[in-house]
């Protein structure tokens, strides 16, 4: 009785293996080689940034012509014009490197706090109770949600709560951006050597109430800059990097020491 059973289960098996062997073949989707030449291309971060979940999503997406073949920013200006190689297209330009620049200066010794915070340690958990625990409502939060999602470790919370970037490490990918609350993080010209470190709107005796070393927006900064490359954007001065020569006299002349 057994021999029968274990023979009737063979022949059953060999049945449905080959009808899986007939139907992987005739249902089978053709990969184009295409999308796995562009993914070894790409950074290999799956950091997102490019707005798909990760770098074969992304690649798929090139070679079907749904995202530009420079979307993948850490990947360089190399790799873009290799991946227009494999696509058979032409690379645009490259543009320059952009790389994450902290723009607050307000640390635990220069803000003033209003309350004192011993809840969850982040960002967003913190702007629910009060608004933070900073005087400030444009500075850092300071609980690392930025180094948190940082893909390359290019980003630690210093002892004095600001985050530190490296901006060796840093690729680019704007992650950092995304999640602060305050969009104290922005990605700059890595040509550029010299940044405001305020993002407050607010006017001179408001920023120095709530922080000693904001800007205040007395334009000093504006008037002597020797290639005008600096303006005022609602009460906080801007540096141009298309124009600055990185001559450092905004250092020189700031009077509450904003400009790094």
């Amino acid at each position: 009785m057994i021999f029968p059973a274990v023979v009737s289960l063979a022949a059953l098996g060999l049945v449905f293996g080959g009808l899986l062997a007939f139907a992987s073949q005739k249902f089978a989707v053709e990969v184009d080689p295409r999308i796995e030449a562009v993914q070894e291309l790409l950074a290999g971060a799956n950091c997102g940034a490019c707005g798909y979940a990760g770098c074969a999503q992304f690649a798929e997406a090139v070679v079907d012509g749904r995202a530009p073949v420079n979307g993948c920013t850490p990947a360089g200006a190399q790799a873009v014009a290799k991946i227009a190689e494999v696509l058979g297209t032409e690379a645009p330009e490259a543009g320059d490197r952009l790389v994450a620049q902290l723009k607050c200066v307000g640390d635990c010794n220069t803000a003033r706090a209003k309350a004192v915070y011993d809840g969850v340690p982040d960002c967003n958990a913190a702007l629910m109770f009060g608004g933070g625990p900073s005087a400030c409502s444009y500075g850092c939060v300071g609980f690392g949600n930025c180094a948190r999602v940082c893909p390359v470790d290019a980003i630690v919370m210093g002892e004095n709560g600001l985050p530190i970037i490296d901006v060796d490490l840093c690729i680019g990918c704007g992650l950092c951006k995304k999640e602060c609350p305050r969009q104290v993080i922005d990605l700059v010209n890595a040509r550029g050597v010299h940044h405001v470190r305020c993002k407050s709107q607010e006017r001179g005796k408001q920023v120095r109430a709530v922080c000693s070393r904001g800007c205040i927006a007395c334009t000093l900064c504006v008037k002597n800059c020797p290639v005008n490359a600096i303006h005022m954007e609602n009460n906080v001065a801007v540096i141009d990097s298309n124009i600055c020569t990185n001559c450092g006299t905004c250092v020189e002349v700031c009077p509450q020491k904003t400009i790094v």
